[in-house]
């Protein structure tokens, strides 16, 4: 055997050590830079009461951050250490005597275990820091009820795909990953069609945008753009929080631009078209389909060297487990899976960047950059946003270039 139970034991620590630290070094260089003078260019988005505001807040974020993840480390080294997996699959399985549901069980409680433990952070973001700044407006209901929405729909999603995959694995062997591989496309399409029609309205109220100015003047730009926009909706961001957003969903005829109401308030008609010919500009240029395509690849490579690495006993006798199953391979190849997840990540990060350049450029040339850049500008100011971030952190981390970047370009 190429590795023994104990070196994969230490591998896996080695992960997730190495990637804790990695986030950890990333955030601290962030840090650093939060008291750097903003660039001449963007100087305008802050006054300066506002601007201590938002060092503050990136402050208050950057200690939320490391503590949680302080935490959430020490339970993850605690779980592997005092033997957390090998107690909770015997518990599995002294409750069924079958795969699937032992499997379930085993990633259910892991799931619900975890939502319990990180509660407390999540609601000391929202109610205390979100609502030291002003951006919060979750009632406690609306929170409860979103918690239960989101857990019906990981039970939902995650418990159908993973049942559908082990079921696979038994009825086909180590072939099961093209099979999985087509249900997930199927799935992962059918969510990036019907979003809007499927899960928002779990969440949101969206009505269409009613007539008036605004709308004859976003029908206006698409029809001089080729763009069929009939689907015009408003969100009611507003219910949670002061931030805004707008964002393109659906193919063909079902596809729309949703603007969030707190947009609406925010920006002016000239910043709101601006902001959908951005849109528009992710739609023309097929990113759409391009970040389709890329997760679809993305999970056909993953499924494919699980399909490799699922059989070896050693991934569950590293855990402390003599009985090798499904389920403790797949927890620990998802940890040894890390760095090349995260190769994915930077590359798509790379080229998400690169996309929301094209955007803003096919929205300067079709409509008016300065309109495109002032929007942006309110958005930063509204949100409190880092103008200043470290590059390394921005390499790593962001999926949308930095404002000064978006605006020299511009």
């Amino acid at each position: 055997m190429l590795f023994s139970s104990e070196s994969v034991f230490i591998l896996l620590i080695v992960v997730i050590i190495l990637n804790f630290l990695k986030d950890v070094f990333l955030d601290y260089l962030n840090s650093k830079n939060f008291d750097n003078k903003i660039p001449k260019i963007i100087s305008d988005v802050y006054n300066s009461e506002k601007y201590l505001k938002s060092q503050e807040y990136k402050k208050s974020q950057y200690e939320f951050s490391k503590y949680s993840k302080i935490y959430s480390l020490i339970v993850v080294l605690c779980f592997f250490y005092f033997d957390g997996f090998l107690i909770l699959d015997t518990f599995c399985r002294e409750l069924f005597d079958n795969s699937i549901l032992i499997s379930l069980t085993f990633f259910g409680i892991i799931f619900f275990g975890n939502e319990l433990l990180s509660l407390p952070f999540s609601i000391f973001f929202t109610f205390v820091i979100e609502e030291k700044f002003g951006f919060n407006k979750t009632t406690i209901k609306t929170y409860i009820s979103d918690r239960l929405k989101s857990w019906f729909l990981t039970i939902l999603f995650g418990g159908g795909i993973l049942s559908f995959i082990i079921f696979q694995e038994q009825l086909i062997g180590e072939n099961f990953w093209i099979v999985a591989w087509m249900f997930v496309t199927g799935i992962t399409i059918l969510l990036n069609g019907f979003y809007a029609q499927i899960i928002v309205p779990l969440f949101n109220t969206q009505s269409k945008l009613e007539d008036g100015e605004l709308r004859t003047e976003i029908e206006k730009y698409s029809k001089k753009v080729g763009f069929n926009l009939s689907n015009i909706f408003v969100i009611d961001g507003s219910k949670r929080s002061s931030k805004a957003n707008a964002y393109f969903s659906g193919f063909g005829k079902q596809k729309r631009v949703t603007l969030f109401d707190t947009l609406i308030d925010k920006l002016n008609k000239k910043q709101i078209v601006a902001v959908i010919a951005h849109e528009i500009g992710h739609y023309k240029k097929n990113h759409i389909i391009f970040n389709l395509f890329f997760s679809i690849i993305q999970t056909g490579i993953m499924l494919y060297i699980l399909s490799l690495f699922i059989y070896m006993p050693v991934f569950s006798e590293a855990l402390g487990i003599d009985n090798h199953s499904f389920h403790i391979g797949l927890i620990t190849f998802s940890i040894l899976f890390t760095p090349i997840s995260e190769i994915s990540s930077l590359i798509f990060n790379l080229f998400s960047r690169k996309f929301e350049y094209e955007a803003d450029e096919f929205a300067k040339k079709t409509y008016d950059g300065k309109y495109l850049i002032e929007a942006l500008k309110v958005l930063s100011k509204d949100s409190l946003s880092n103008l200043t971030p470290h590059p390394k952190y921005v390499w790593w981390h962001y999926s949308h270039p930095t404002l000064l970047q978006r605006v020299v370009r511009l």
